[in-house]
């Protein structure tokens, strides 16, 4: 099993920028690919970036040239840096791990506000 611990969520103007943090527990040594989705009020849940052992990263076309996703193996932690935020990226943001073992694997979520 995979533990996941999201933090970085807040409130912030539109074209400010946050950093979104996700450290993974357990059973890491069988994780294949992290990342980030995102659900506003009723809306489903949408992929946003995801990163795989590798390195190589994959965007949602609404985050591409704004949000990047990183890597710090050595720490088990994902990163999600999102700049010039826009009102419309205001949801819960919910990190995830993949494995082939057991699936997604889940973060609490954060909330990410941003204010026009």
């Amino acid at each position: 099993q995979v533990q996941l611990v999201e933090s970085g969520g807040g409130l912030v103007q539109a074209g400010g920028s946050l950093r979104l943090s996700c450290a993974a527990s357990g059973s890491i040594f069988t994780i294949n690919t992290m990342g980030w989705y995102r659900q506003a009020p009723g809306k489903k849940r949408d992929l946003v970036a995801y990163i795989t052992s590798g390195g190589s990263t994959n965007y949602a076309d609404s985050v591409k040239g704004r949000f990047t996703i990183s890597r710090d193996n050595a720490k088990n932690t994902v990163y999600l840096q999102m700049n010039s935020l826009k009102p419309e990226d205001t949801a819960v943001y919910y990190c995830y791990a993949f494995t082939r073992v057991t699936g997604n694997s889940w973060g609490q979520g954060t909330q990410v506000t941003v204010s026009s």
